[in-house]
This record gives C-alpha cells, structure tokens and sequence, in this order.
C-alpha cells in the first residue's frame, strides 16, 4: 500500500514531501513513510526526521477534535450509527482498562503505538488516549515516546536490515 501511494504522489512531489505526507496519513503513518523513504533511497536521516515529524503532528489534532468529530457524526443521520458504535465502543473499553490498568496506561499505550503493527500508531494512540480520558499534556510524551520507538525499529527494517543483506 505505502508502495502503491508513493509511486502516485511521487508524480506530483518529491521524495521528501511524499514520505511526509505518507507518514501524516492514518493506517499508514510512520511505517509506510519508512518504506517509501526506503524506496526512493532517501538518506536514513533525512527518512527518520521527515517520517518522525509527519506522525507526530497530527497527534494534538486527534486528542483535541476526536470527541467533537464523533459527537458531530452522532448528529449526522448517515454517519450516527457510526459515531454510536465507535463512542460505545471507546468508551467501554477504555473504562475496562481504566480499571483493570490504572498505573500502566500511558506505559501500555506507549508500546502499543511503538510496535508497527496494522491498526496500531499515533492516530490509533491517540483515539485511545482520548477514549481513556488523557489530555494532551499527560499522553502525548507517551505517543511521541512510541513513534521514536517505531522509528528506531522501522530504521532496523527499511535501512539496517537492507544494508546487511546486501552486504552478503
């Protein structure tokens, strides 16, 4: 997918802007941005900085706006069973971890964004921070703290990895 998305960007930006925006995008984040910084052989440097800035900055946006973008799809006819489902949904089971993990919350979720797995990364963390009623200031350290995570292993796998193999 960051392969597909990058080789359609790259006709109308460069390497570095499209690694950006890939690493700005849900689902793919820092991750795909690795992979497409790799792809066009982007210096490992210029890749991790671009990758890292990308998936932090939408951070503060998610933990500010999410509650109100899911209240407003409530109120959408088209989108209210949505919004229901996903406020529902957070909700409990962030009161279930509230309870079950009160002192390892923001440890817990700095893992979960810090392993690059599908359906884990910033925008997902801090969707969780949100549903489990952290603030920007308490959670955010903890996101950014994983993204440095993900990036020190996404530069194992895109980069070092590589680098050994050819090596060979």
């Amino acid at each position: 997918m960051a392969e597909t998305i990058s080789q359609i960007l790259k006709q109308y930006f460069s390497p570095s802007v499209v690694v950006f925006l890939i690493s700005l995008m849900p689902i793919l984040e820092l991750r795909g941005g690795m992979i497409a910084a790799a792809l066009f052989g982007l210096p490992w440097g210029r890749a991790l900085i671009i990758s890292i800035i990308g998936n932090i900055l939408p951070i503060p946006v998610v933990i500010i706006f999410i509650q109100s973008i899911i209240k407003w799809m409530k109120n959408f006819k088209p989108l209210s069973g949505i919004g229901c489902w996903i406020e529902n949904k957070g909700v409990a089971n962030g009161a279930k971890l509230q309870e079950k993990y009160p002192k390892t919350l923001k440890i817990g979720l700095l893992l979960f964004v810090g392993i690059p797995l599908p359906g884990t990364g910033a925008w997902t963390g801090a969707l969780i921070a949100s549903f489990l009623g952290l603030n920007l200031r308490s959670s955010a350290p903890y996101i950014s703290l994983g993204v440095l995570l993900a990036a020190a292993i996404m530069s194992i796998i895109t980069y070092v990895i590589p680098s050994l193999i050819n090596m060979i």
